[in-house]
């Protein structure tokens, strides 16, 4: 159980994966829905402070060290750009949705990117991340343990 908690928890600390591949993970491998629902929720949102805060800075020293780095931050920017319209038509509700959607593309990760292209500050940004990783992580072990009990 220990591996798998732990397991657990790192997977939902990855970009894309998060809580959406953690939770499933977890609850398969014989986790609790409980427990799996809490790591996977924290594992979810402990870089989220980290990226609001240092992002910018991170993305101007990539910047200056090597072209293809370059590119790589203006894709990045590009996708935060695309979802930056809904935030900044609803703000709270725009960035818990976007973060909230268990879809490709949304998330906590995706949700920090776009608060930090709209120069969100982390005490406005953070509510509206948490809330909707507390969304999504709901939907995905409803969903989870719907498959399961279908199987």
């Amino acid at each position: 159980m220990g591996k798998t908690a732990l397991f657990t928890f790192l997977m939902s600390l990855v970009p894309v994966v998060e809580l959406r591949g953690a939770i499933p993970y977890g609850i398969a491998s014989g986790l609790s829905v409980p427990l799996t629902f809490l790591l996977a929720t924290i594992g979810n949102l402990v870089p989220i402070p980290f990226l609001i805060v240092f992002t910018r800075k991170v993305f101007e020293w990539l910047r200056s060290k090597a072209e293809w780095l370059d590119r790589m931050v203006s894709k990045l920017e590009a996708k935060g750009e695309k979802n930056k319209e809904l935030v900044l038509k609803y703000e709270f509700i725009g960035l818990m949705v976007l973060v909230a959607i268990p879809l490709p593309g949304t998330g906590a990760w995706t949700g920090a990117l776009v608060a930090v292209i709209m120069d969100m500050r982390l005490k406005k940004a953070m509510p509206a991340i948490t809330t909707g990783v507390l969304v999504a992580g709901i939907i995905v072990t409803a969903l989870t343990c719907g498959t399961i009990a279908v199987l």
